[in-house]
């Protein structure tokens, strides 16, 4: 069950990050979910609140990570 919440506040995460960055008609679901699980292994693992992605916390965690992810792609 925490994996399933994982998958879908990840991919929540992933697609408010991506409106913020102005990029949400290119990317699909699948890197919605990929962006906004992938801040989590990489960018915020030790941050208050990271490990629990059902928080205001954890999103918020998620979504700044996922903006950051984000930022990097777009330089490549």
């Amino acid at each position: 069950m925490n994996y399933l919440l994982w998958v879908i506040m990840g991919g929540v995460a992933g697609w408010v990050a991506s409106m913020i960055m102005g990029n949400e008609g290119s990317q699909g679901l699948l890197m919605n979910i990929v962006v906004g699980i992938g801040d989590k292994t990489g960018v915020a693992p030790g941050a208050p609140g990271a490990d629990r992605p059902t928080t205001l916390l954890g999103f918020v965690w998620a979504v700044v990570g996922a903006v950051i992810l984000l930022f990097i792609l777009s330089l490549f």
